[in-house]
């Protein structure tokens, strides 16, 4: 992928990509689960945080960011993740894979549950550098993508938007895609103006993914690239 891409225009430089594979390629492991933020660990690390809505590939694209099949569940109920999973590797970084949203078909009490768990995460978490919101590429954002873009900005969490399914479309149906995204998240406060389009399926886009992250670690001085 990394052959493919202009990696200047995604504001990266293949050294962030190196720094990306080393970051995956340590072994990262389940932390633990926490319903309600006062559980969260304060140990000073940086947290990232990834959200979408309910199947939108959320659990293969983490399976798929630290190469490992099994970390984060998947599954073909949505909406099975009903609290803050927590991931952890050596290193300054923590993963936290927040419940899915938008799940139509989930009991109101359950909804109602998550959404206060989210927005309590958003509202108080100093730890948080940046909110990975995915957005199925077949679809686009939707209203209640929409919603989360719009208590990010408010509460200033700087988030990114990752584009999934990528190998669902064609070429230029993904470039269309890519484009009205990219244009509806441009004046957003909070938006970083760069996107990724991935196929966990495929690998595409993976190494991209991962290297945002390590120049975000390099933005906050806390990157150490090894030879």
């Amino acid at each position: 992928m990394a052959g493919e891409i202009n990696l200047d225009s995604l504001g990266l430089s293949p050294s962030h990509l190196d720094a990306g594979a080393q970051i995956f390629a340590r072994p990262w492991g389940f932390e633990k689960g926490v319903v309600a933020p006062d559980g969260l660990p304060t140990d000073g690390r940086v947290e990232i945080a990834f959200a979408g809505r309910s199947n939108v590939g959320k659990s293969s694209l983490l399976n798929a960011l630290v190469g490992q099949k099994g970390l984060a569940r998947t599954s073909n109920t949505p909406g099975r993740t009903q609290e803050l999973n927590l991931f952890i590797s050596e290193g300054p970084l923590r993963i936290v894979d927040m419940p899915g949203y938008g799940f139509a078909k989930a009991p109101k009490d359950a909804v109602d549950r998550w959404n206060r768990l989210i927005r309590r995460y958003l509202r108080g978490r100093v730890e948080l550098a940046r909110v990975f919101v995915l957005i199925d590429s077949r679809h686009g954002l939707k209203p209640n993508d929409l919603e989360i873009l719009k208590m990010l900005d408010e509460t200033a969490v700087g988030y990114q938007i990752v584009l999934t399914k990528s190998d669902k479309l064609k070429p230029g149906q993904l470039a269309r895609v890519t484009a009205q995204t990219a244009e509806a998240i441009s004046k957003r406060p909070a938006a970083f103006p760069f996107l990724a389009s991935t196929s966990s399926e495929k690998g595409d886009g993976i190494d991209v993914v991962r290297g945002f992250i390590a120049r975000l670690l390099d933005d906050l001085g806390a990157l150490e690239f090894e030879d």
